[in-house]
């Protein structure tokens, strides 16, 4: 029986024409964390769009939870149990910290906004915000709104989003990108600490990120799988450091 929780089969997309992926196959197993790599070009951000439901591919299929979901529209993606983030911050930039987190657990919570009811009010969404909060390290600035705050902390802000509604498979694109190395080790920790025991799928260029986090890596190269391969794999095959990490490796 298959322990995959998220596979692309013979997956193709091509923008007016211009062939990007060509025959992806994907396979990412329950409880793994899960990285995509490959130089500019390779199709990563593509394939990622396409799995999270913001493409819908031209060939192939997207198999999430033994469901084929190819075409599926982001949020009943979500309703499924796929969780995403984007390599551009997308919180709610002019709700606080608290704000945003608590929209994240009524979601998760079944609880719909009424503009009649006093949400303030309702003490396990609150208690479960702060909880959250406090979880990120966000609780000192849980007044502040997202658009006050630093980058580093408004990107851990969006991937707590992503996670908030308890995904069974979260889809981080670039969570790192654009911070300082003091930032990245920080995000590296809080992606570690909320993603345990989850399943993961990271699109992500800097190197250290990925091999701290990963289980397994997919390399991307043109368009196509060029090899699959736990961490030290991935560093010692010739292929790849010919197409993408370089000759002294990494």
């Amino acid at each position: 029986m298959s322990t995959s929780i998220l596979e692309t089969k013979d997956l193709f997309y091509d923008y007016s024409g211009l062939q990007v992926l060509t025959g992806v196959n994907l396979q990412v197993e329950k409880g793994e964390r899960h990285a995509i790599i490959g130089p500019n070009g390779a199709g990563k951000t593509t394939l990622f769009n396409v799995i999270t439901g913001l493409y819908a591919p031209c060939r192939g299929k997207v198999i999430f939870k033994g469901q084929n979901v190819s075409g599926f529209k982001p949020h009943k993606l979500s309703r499924l149990g796929m969780g995403r983030s984007f390599q551009i911050t997308s919180t709610f930039h002019n709700l606080t910290a608290f704000e945003n987190i608590r929209m994240g657990v009524l979601s998760r919570m079944g609880i719909r906004f009424n503009m009649f009811q006093r949400v303030d009010k309702l003490k396990d969404v609150t208690r479960e915000t702060d909880v959250v909060l406090r979880r990120i390290n966000l609780h000192r600035e849980s007044a502040v709104p997202a658009n006050a705050l630093s980058y580093g902390k408004h990107r851990a802000l969006e991937v707590s989003l992503a996670m908030s509604t308890n995904p069974d498979l979260v889809m981080l694109d670039e969570p790192t990108a654009g911070m300082s190395r003091d930032e990245t080790h920080s995000a590296v920790d809080l992606i570690r600490r909320l993603t345990e025991g989850k399943t993961m799928v990271i699109v992500e260029h800097d190197m250290d990120v990925v091999f701290s986090l990963a289980d397994r890596i997919t390399v991307l190269h043109h368009g196509k799988v060029l090899a699959v391969g736990a961490p030290n794999e991935i560093k010692n095959m010739q292929e790849v450091k010919d197409a993408y990490l370089g000759h002294g490796g990494v």
